[in-house]
């Protein structure tokens, strides 16, 4: 007689079977397996990504910190589609809500089916399946699981639908199966092959979503066949175009539309995940796994806005050779930063490179330590006058000869008009005074990381030649803000000291308070800064702020930084490769969106100028005459560092001044001039140049001409170039030699 088919016999039978093997391999299972709670699994949780928070908890970015799963964020049951709970259930557990973890129905008949080597579809529950998720020791090997691991599956089973209820076994499920590749999860797979959250899936796409989990690797032909069924099953009656499925399914499992990293502060979050590492790699944790959230100190809205300020500017710019910028906030009490915008993002061929703290020249910005540092030293006031006017310096490597950005001299200035208006030439004159090595060693003392010393620099450090970051010198720009007082940024928040603990003594300041001051009030005058930047400048604000601008040689560089009552504000622009940008100023280039974000955040806030320390003292000064016999400016109260104060500055009076004397300024000191046999005597003069009133020149102790300039027609030998006052004395000289054909020098005939 035959045997009867697996269709045919009894039911009971077939069960009763399969219990009796469930229960005898029960026996010797491995110990009871540790059932975690439902809370337990979801806190454990990881996602593959670290979600970096503004202050408020506010999410700024994501960031890839699991290079070896893509898990995205734990999904809510409640948040994922009804469409792609429907698939799924079909698809994997039909009789999902009516068994208690094991369908002994579809274990029977799978049993069975082995038993006859007829194939079956497997009896493998979403219970258990996701027991097997949730222990490793049940976890399905290459070769498929023993029948040890299945016996375990089938008893872990058991007791989740004992202890979870259906909805948490769904959730948890759906949140920790695996799809394709290396994507975990719901969260993942919609985001990475639809673009879109889990809630918002439909029938098609969820019918995908079911068939990647029975065969995660298979090929998009098989996935789409299988969708085709699962959506089937949905949609019972409705007409099922499969073919237009599978090309929709080969398009879906290609794409990758989940980005690594995605938000507003790529670079400032990656660099407190780099400080979290530092720190847990001195604390000896950095085997712990990545944070699946980082609180930082920026604010989200003043964030968006400061991109958004940023990205709308250059824009404007592409037309003149400008594709990157930076931006970074600081409270000025605290020293958190708000906000930390390291690119241009899109508009940039370089937008992995971080501008808030690469290297970079500083230009002018730097000549406001400068001057601080002058004042403090006493070496000048703010009503100090100061020559602008054609220097030759001369340095180990030769003559120096700084220039104005204007390539214009103003003349006799004073110290608030040569540092509001940025004047060069005086810059470098008070370098001359502070010496290069003195004020490197400020910059370094105020954060600022110069590679070499001051004497590698030279006097163009004035002009900031060095290289500083961003953050650096916008730090070093809030130290004057707060009185001359260092401390070091933050992008997390700070513990909060107990109210009964004692606060900590504050550091001494680090530049005077008094100096920090002066300049501060200085790069707040909107009259001192109109010879360069005119009366409209952008740099006036309706509120109190004090800014400075800079650029670097040959226009690669564009700075504004500046500090009102509470925030500063440092801006860059230019090229991440080093280019050179065309036709931009200081106005035009950082100045714009310095002043932008400094409007945001003041709009409901108000900055007021800060009281004047003690040991200062507020005078009215006058200035003497010009060669045009007219004030060389106008009369004014200026600030004093107590005892340093004095009414009048003027030129060539026998009163007290700061004025330079008469002095020669063409030839330079030592210069080597060859006469040329071929070209006529007539031809070959040299012109002398000159400063000062009253003046005369005399050539080898004789006299030759009076007057600013003169030609002399030069004969071989060495000479004396001397220039006299109108007393007869002489107030500056030059050495020239002179060498032509059939010349015998001194040295040659040695």
């Amino acid at each position: 007689m035959p045997l009867a088919s697996s269709s045919s016999f009894p039911f009971t039978v077939r069960r009763t079977l399969t219990l009796a093997v469930v229960l005898l391999a029960a026996a010797s299972a491995p110990a009871a397996w540790a059932l975690a709670s439902f809370e337990e699994v979801k806190r454990d949780f990881r996602s593959s990504e670290t979600a970096v928070l503004d202050r408020q908890g506010e999410l700024l970015q994501r960031v890839r910190t699991d290079p070896t799963v893509r898990r995205g964020q734990w999904t809510a049951l409640a948040d994922v589609s009804p469409a792609l709970r429907a698939a799924m259930v079909l698809s994997e557990d039909k009789r999902f809500y009516e068994h208690s973890g094991v369908d002994w129905r579809a274990a029977s008949a799978a049993a069975w089916g082995n038993l006859w080597n007829t194939r079956t579809r497997g009896a493998s529950t979403i219970t258990m399946q996701l027991a097997g998720l949730l222990d490793d020791d049940l976890r399905r090997a290459a070769g498929g699981r023993s029948f040890t691991q299945k016996i375990g599956q089938t008893v872990a089973a058991t007791q989740l639908e004992r202890r979870w209820r259906k909805d948490q076994i769904l959730e948890a499920y759906l949140n920790t199966v695996p799809f394709r590749g290396e994507i975990v999860g719901i969260d993942a797979l919609s985001r990475t092959l639809f673009n879109k959250a889990p809630s918002g899936l439909d029938a098609r796409e969820a019918a995908v979503a079911a068939a990647l989990v029975r065969a995660p690797n298979a090929r998009p032909a098989l996935v789409a066949q299988r969708a085709c069924e699962v959506l089937r099953v949905m949609e019972p009656g409705a007409k099922t175009d499969c073919e237009a499925l599978d090309m929709f399914t080969s398009a879906v499992v290609q794409r990758r539309a989940f980005e690594p990293n995605e938000g507003i502060a790529p670079h400032a979050a990656r660099r407190v995940l780099r400080e979290l590492r530092d720190a847990a790699s001195t604390a000896g944790t950095d085997k712990a796994p990545a944070p699946t959230s980082v609180r930082t100190t920026l604010r989200a809205p003043l964030q968006r806005y400061a991109l958004d300020s940023l990205q709308r500017h250059l824009r404007e710019l592409r037309d003149r050779h400008v594709e990157d910028g930076a931006l970074v906030v600081l409270d000025n009490a605290s020293g958190e930063v708000l906000a930390w915008v390291g690119s241009s993002g899109p508009l940039s061929q370089a937008a992995e490179v971080d501008g808030v703290i690469a290297l970079r020249q500083p230009g002018s910005t730097l000549k406001p330590l400068l001057y601080a540092q002058a004042i403090a030293e006493k070496r000048i006031t703010a009503a100090s006058l100061i020559e602008d006017s054609s220097a030759q310096i001369s340095t180990a490597s030769g003559l120096y000869i700084p220039q104005n950005y204007d390539r214009r001299f103003k003349g006799p200035v004073s110290a608030r008009t040569a540092l509001a208006a940025s004047l060069n030439v005086p810059a470098v004159r008070t370098l001359v005074m502070v010496s290069p090595e003195a004020f490197a060693r400020e910059l370094r003392a105020a954060g600022l990381p110069l590679r070499e010393s001051g004497d590698y620099y030279g006097y163009s450090l004035a002009l900031g030649s060095a290289e500083v970051s961003l953050l650096s010198l916008a730090n070093a720009y809030r130290m004057m803000a707060n009185g001359g007082r260092f401390g070091a940024t933050t992008l997390t928040p700070r513990p909060v000291a107990p109210a009964s603990k004692a606060k900590p003594a504050e550091a001494a300041p680090l530049l005077d308070l008094r100096a920090a001051f002066i300049v501060g009030d200085i790069l707040s005058d909107p009259n001192a800064r109109t010879r360069t930047f005119g009366l409209d400048s952008i740099l006036s604000t309706r509120f109190w702020t004090a800014v400075k601008t800079g650029t670097s040689k040959d226009m690669r560089d564009n700075w504004a930084v500046g500090w009102s009552q509470r925030y500063t504000v440092g801006v860059w622009v230019g090229n991440a490769s080093g280019a050179s940008m065309w036709d931009v100023s200081g106005t035009s280039g950082a100045a714009p969106v310095w002043a932008e974000v400094m409007r945001f955040l003041h709009a409901r806030e108000p900055s007021r100028a800060p009281a004047p320390p003690a040991g200062l003292v507020e005078a009215r000064v006058s200035f003497g005459p010009g060669a045009d016999g007219s004030p060389l400016e106008a009369a004014r109260s200026e600030w004093f560092l107590q005892g340093t104060e004095q009414p009048l500055f003027a030129l060539d009076t026998g009163m007290a001044t700061d004025a330079a004397s008469a002095r020669i300024t063409a030839p330079a000191d030592g210069t080597i001039l060859a006469l040329d046999p071929d070209i006529p005597p007539q031809r070959q003069r040299v012109r002398f140049e000159s400063e000062g009133r009253g003046v005369q020149w005399r050539i080898d102790g004789k006299f030759f001409a009076r007057g600013n300039s003169a030609q002399w027609l030069p004969w071989p030998g060495r000479h004396l170039i001397e220039l006299v006052d109108a007393t007869g004395k002489v107030v500056d000289q030059r050495r020239v030699e002179v060498r032509g054909a059939g010349v015998v020098t001194k040295n040659a005939r040695r």
